[in-house]
C-alpha cells in the first residue's frame, strides 16, 4: 500500500509541474504526503460533486485535469463552494492533485486520449514542445484518418464517440466536405488558427469556439471547423491516466484501485435546436444528444 507522496512522484514523472504554463496552477492542492493510498479518482473538474463521488468510492486520492484555484486566494471557508470542496476532501482524508496544461502537452496527453477517442492516427504535436528533443511533446495533436469522411461523418462520429453532452458537436464548413487531416486540441483551442492552417489540414476538432474568431478563420480558408464541449473532449484523458496510472501500480506492486468518474460536469445542461433547420446543413440528432442519466456517456469510446 503507498503512502501519497510515493503516487504523487509517480503522477509528476508522467505531467511535471515544470512543464506547466506560467499561469497555470498544477500539483497537489490537499493531501498528508503520509498518508496510505488504496483508491485513485480521475475527474476533470474538482467540484463538489466529484468530491461526493471520491467520499462515497473511498478514495484517499482526487486527481483532476482542471485546477481547483486557478487564481489566488485568502480563505477557503466553507461558506465559498470552493471552500466547501476543500473542508470536504480534509474531512475525508482525499488528497488532491491537479494535471492541467502538464497534461496538454504531455506525451501521451490529454490530446492523445481525445484522438484515440476518435479513432485517428497521431503523426505529430500542433504546437511542438520546443524542450522536448523528439518532437513528441507539445499542445494538440495532428492526425490523419484511416479513410477519407466528409465532416458530416466526421462530426458523427466525435457525437458517437465522445461522452454526452447537451452541445453535442457544432460544425462551421460544408458538411460534403472530405476530411483526410485533422487537428485536434482538448480544451478550448481558438488561440491555435494560425498553427492548425499552417498545418495543412481540412479540419479542426476542439471546444470553445467564439463567433469572432470562427468567422475569420473561414474568411482565412475552407478549414472545417468541429466545436465540441469542453469537458467532453478532456474527459477521454481520465481513461488514459487512470491506465497510466494502473502500470505503475502493477510495476510497484502497488495493487491501487483506479477509477474514473463517469460523472457528466459539463456545466450546460439542456439544448433546443432551431425549429427549422436547413436539410443540406442539418447534422444527425445524436450531435445534440443530451447526456442520460441512465448513459451518462453515451457510446462507449
Amino acid at each position: 500500500m503507498p503512502r501519497l507522496s510515493e503516487v504523487i512522484a509517480a503522477l509528476e514523472s508522467l505531467w511535471p509541474a515544470e512543464r506547466a504554463e506560467s499561469w497555470d496552477a498544477v500539483g497537489t492542492v490537499a493531501g498528508d504526503p503520509d498518508q496510505e493510498v488504496t483508491r485513485v479518482l480521475f475527474a476533470v473538474d474538482p467540484v463538489q460533486e466529484i468530491v461526493d463521488e471520491a467520499v462515497k468510492l473511498g478514495a484517499g486520492l482526487l486527481v483532476t485535469h482542471h485546477p481547483l484555484y486557478l487564481r489566488g486566494t485568502t480563505t477557503v471557508a466553507a461558506t465559498h463552494f470552493k471552500g466547501r470542496v476543500v473542508h470536504t476532501l480534509i474531512k475525508n482524508d482525499i488528497a488532491l492533485h491537479v494535471a492541467h496544461t502538464n497534461a496538454d502537452t504531455a506525451d501521451p496527453g490529454v490530446s492523445d486520449a481525445l484522438a484515440g477517442a476518435l479513432d485517428l492516427r497521431v503523426t505529430g504535436p500542433l504546437v511542438p514542445d520546443p524542450t522536448d528533443p523528439e518532437g513528441r511533446r507539445g499542445l494538440g495533436r495532428v492526425c490523419a484518418l484511416d479513410h477519407p469522411l466528409t465532416v458530416r461523418e466526421l462530426a458523427a462520429r466525435a457525437a458517437e464517440r465522445l461522452p454526452a453532452t447537451a452541445q453535442g458537436i457544432r460544425v462551421a464548413g460544408d458538411p460534403e466536405a472530405l476530411v483526410r487531416t485533422v487537428a485536434v486540441s482538448g480544451g478550448s483551442g481558438d488561440s491555435l488558427f494560425d498553427q492548425v492552417r499552417a498545418a495543412g489540414v481540412d479540419a479542426f476538432l476542439t471546444a470553445d469556439l467564439r463567433h469572432h474568431p470562427v468567422s475569420e478563420a473561414r474568411a482565412h480558408s475552407p478549414l472545417a471547423l468541429l466545436d465540441a464541449a469542453h469537458w467532453a473532449t478532456e474527459w477521454p484523458w481520465c481513461e488514459l491516466a487512470a491506465s497510466q496510472l494502473d502500470e505503475i501500480s502493477d510495476r510497484h506492486g502497488w495493487d491501487l484501485r483506479v477509477h474514473v468518474s463517469k460523472t457528466v460536469t459539463d456545466p450546460w445542461t439542456a439544448h433546443a435546436a432551431s425549429a427549422h433547420p436547413s436539410p443540406a446543413t442539418a447534422l444527425p440528432t445524436s450531435a445534440s444528444r443530451p447526456p442520460s442519466s441512465s448513459d451518462p456517456l453515451g457510446a462507449p469510446n
